[in-house]
């Protein structure tokens, strides 16, 4: 999962990014026209908007991203906590708020929830194609009721195939996914976290569910894909 975080509070940023970094790749912005330069140039699947910016307010960011038919979730941190400004932020397109202070509990559980709401396929956590399962919330993955453990940047590639189950995804979508844009990346990074995760998802289970579609990308494997497919060549 990508957040972007727009915030101009260096150590606030810097505290959410401790927080949240185990469970997201994280883009920051600390003021309002580079925040909205960035969730206008990306797919992120969620914002965290401070309303509060040096240059624009948050309010005018979120009217101009849904203006533009950008559906990503927005959770907006505010100091206000009138019930007719809160309504205000829901009414021009925020699917959530956090009033400050919070905590990193309150904000983890926040995202979990509307990104939970915003596609039918995280309403539950968990994650099942074939005989392997993800735990979105828990972040715990198994195959034929066997724990595999996975580092970070596994899991979350893991994750952007299984939501994707089915589907082709290019090495460019990969990396705006599950790497910050700040990260150094070499060549063959995806390369090697694919062989990586088929050391430890594929091989040792004897069905091979991530495939390489040569020149393209990756994806994983379905049931329903894989007849689909074997119906289309004999109509």
């Amino acid at each position: 999962m990508r957040l972007l975080i727009i915030e101009d509070n260096k150590q606030v940023v810097m505290a959410l990014q401790r927080g949240l970094r185990s469970a997201y790749a994280i883009d920051v912005a600390y003021n309002g026209q580079d925040g909205l330069l960035q969730a206008m140039a990306t797919s992120y699947d969620v914002i965290l908007l401070d309303l509060t910016l040096p240059d624009m307010s948050g309010e005018d960011i979120c009217r101009t991203l849904r203006a533009e038919r950008r559906t990503m979730p927005i959770v907006i941190i505010t100091a206000a906590t009138e019930v007719v400004k809160k309504v205000t932020l829901l009414d021009m397109g925020a699917d959530d708020f956090l009033t400050k202070p919070c905590s990193l509990e309150e904000i983890r559980a926040r995202l979990r929830a509307v990104l939970r709401r915003s596609s039918q396929r995280l309403f539950n956590t968990l994650l099942v194609v074939e005989d392997l399962e993800l735990d979105t919330a828990a972040r715990t993955v198994t195959r034929q009721g066997q724990a595999i453990q996975l580092r970070r940047k596994e899991f979350d590639l893991l994750e952007y195939l299984m939501l994707n189950a089915g589907r082709t995804v290019t090495r460019p979508m990969i990396i705006e996914h599950v790497w910050d844009m700040n990260e150094n990346l070499w060549t063959n990074a995806v390369d090697v976290h694919i062989k990586h995760l088929r050391d430890r998802v594929d091989k040792p289970f004897g069905k091979r569910l991530i495939r390489t579609v040569h020149g393209v990308g990756y994806k994983i494997e379905t049931s329903e894909a894989k007849e689909a497919e074997v119906s289309h060549i004999l109509n």
